[in-house]
């Protein structure tokens, strides 16, 4: 669904506005706004946004952690609220409280307790996703083809196979997630696919393999949605954007360790009499079980619901810290609470989703975006053994290269927030890709006659008309990377426009007639005259 939200933007001439707007969304001039002068802002004893400090070292002398930080919001303003309560069966209605009032030092520390008891799991089970789905990297590098009377052509349909399958999986698994809550599918996730890909132990050839490939992309497609959907429960829309990036951190810090762990498992080759892959496969499988079973307690509910037999009759938060987390999420965003976290999406509702047009520029990007990136990446090891490396030094050579993605995704992270244009730097990894890609597509980097060869004996024939260099792959790959800048340049232009057309049409209603339009309206989420989207 599209989301609704209230955030506070901090005026030139001393006011305070609150706008309904677009998730994402900058502090761009229009009328669509309900303005608090001052004094309201003082005798509602609210904070103002410009004191909300996210990162440490901005914390100077400038800094008052004991200053107001409940920020305003739609709901200090009785016109305004009535078209924002929260509905009658929302988990957190108990502790809803327009009228609660906190400091910064109550909230950073209260986040600070959040990042420790949610986020830094979530990483862990990001990672053993991360494992299970990329591990046949690691594979490669061993005797796995051979073994399974496979070549190179295999291997790319194993991973077309999981591309799909996972593509397939992301919608109903979404579904399933929304009826029966993130809490308890994403556990079921992780219990599931850590038997299919434990089963890779027993592989038997082409068949086996892409049937398991199936299998684990379609029980592991919708976690990273779900999870998000999850973490949003918990954090603000800056908070979380921050913390993606250290999320998405945990994915590459995986990938190093599976390096390692990879190096040392594939050297098990010969124990039992059983290949060093077989043993990867399986261990790696089981330490997923591990963590999904543990994801059945550790993974509460909502911000209200964290008590149990394993985390403590009263939970992990206090009274007084569950009002702040309710009121602070809720405040900026009125639409968390438009449905519960047991509550089913209904075929109207995706019907909706799916036929919204405004969002379809989004879905684009959400196809194509990491396609340049990612399939270099997958082919890296079998690239490195094709150049005559070793197992242990393949896979410790993929090391660098994790290192430079996680220090560039952090910095991204951090630019993009601290700039509020996400699609500068979305455009600008892009830009960063096109010129490897390209130098990849017209520079021969086989060097070495000799290991080509070896490649070919080793491998067998596969696409024997593209090989050794992949012209054609990596033309495509080029290609794709240079229609993505088109599309992200397309995407901001066109919700430029959109918000434009809005807002002429809502600055041209008078007063009354806006009021009557709140209190009136059926319209929903973006398609309401007073939605803006991110520009």
């Amino acid at each position: 669904m599209a989301t609704v939200i209230a955030r506070p933007i901090q005026k030139e001439r001393g006011e305070i506005s609150v706008k309904a707007d677009g998730l994402n969304s900058s502090p761009s001039d229009s009328k669509d706004r309900v303005f608090l002068d001052t004094s309201t802002i003082e005798s509602l004893n609210l904070g103002v946004p410009s004191d909300e400090k996210k990162f440490w070292w901005q914390r100077g002398k400038g800094y008052d952690p004991g200053a107001i930080a409940t920020l305003p919001s739609v709901f200090d303003d009785p016109e305004t609220a009535k078209h924002y309560q929260p509905r009658a069966d929302w988990e957190n209605l108990h502790r809803f409280d327009p009228s609660a009032r906190w400091t910064w030092r109550e909230e950073f520390a209260i986040i600070r307790k959040i990042d420790w008891r949610i986020m830094i799991f979530a990483c862990v089970m990001f990672m053993a996703l991360e494992l299970d789905r990329a591990n046949l990297t690691q594979a490669v590098t061993d005797n796995f083809l051979e073994d399974l009377g496979m070549n190179t052509n295999d291997y790319n349909w194993g991973n077309t196979v999981f591309k799909l399958s996972f593509l397939c999986a992301e919608l109903p698994s979404q579904l399933i997630s929304k009826w029966m809550g993130p809490d308890r599918w994403i556990p079921t996730q992780m219990v599931l696919w850590s038997v299919v890909a434990s089963s890779q132990f027993w592989l038997s050839g082409r068949s086996s393999f892409l049937t398991c490939r199936a299998l684990l992309a379609l029980l592991q497609g919708g976690f990273i949605p779900d999870m998000i959907l999850y973490l949003s429960y918990f954090y603000k829309h800056g908070e979380l954007s921050l913390r993606l990036g250290f999320w998405w951190t945990a994915m590459s810090i995986a990938d190093i360790i599976a390096s390692f762990l990879g190096a040392g498992l594939l050297d098990l080759r010969g124990h039992l009499g059983y290949a060093g892959w077989r043993w990867l496969f399986l261990i790696e499988g089981l330490i997923t079980l591990v963590l999904g079973l543990v994801a059945f307690i550790l993974m509460p509910p909502s911000p209200t619901q964290t008590a149990n037999w394993a985390r403590g009759k009263k939970g992990w938060f206090t009274e007084r810290e569950e009002i702040i987390m309710v009121n602070r999420i809720i405040r900026e965003d009125p639409s968390k609470s438009s449905m519960h976290n047991r509550q089913p999406i209904t075929p109207k509702l995706l019907w909706q989703s799916l036929s919204d047009y405004d969002l379809w520029p989004l879905y684009l990007i959400g196809l194509t975006f990491q396609v340049p990136m990612t399939t270099p990446t997958q082919y890296l090891t079998l690239t490195l053994k094709g150049l005559g490396f070793g197992t242990i030094k393949t896979n410790l050579l993929v090391v660098p290269s994790t290192v430079g993605h996680i220090i560039t995704m952090l910095t991204v992270t951090y630019l993009s927030e601290i700039s509020g244009q996400l699609w500068v730097w979305g455009l600008f990894a892009q830009l960063w890709a096109l010129p490897f890609l390209s130098y990849i597509y017209a520079v021969n980097i086989n060097s070495i006659p000799n290991r080509v060869e070896l490649q070919k004996l080793k491998f067998g024939p596969q696409q024997d008309n593209d090989r050794p260099r992949y012209r054609r792959g990596n033309r495509v790959l080029v290609s794709i990377c240079t229609v993505n800048i088109g599309i992200y340049i397309f995407a901001k232009a066109y919700y430029i426009i959109r918000n434009k057309r809005r807002a002429k049409i809502w600055d041209a209603m008078t007063e009354e007639q806006r009021a009557e339009y709140l209190a009136t309206t059926t319209d929903e989420g973006n398609k309401r005259l007073d939605f803006r989207f991110a520009s």
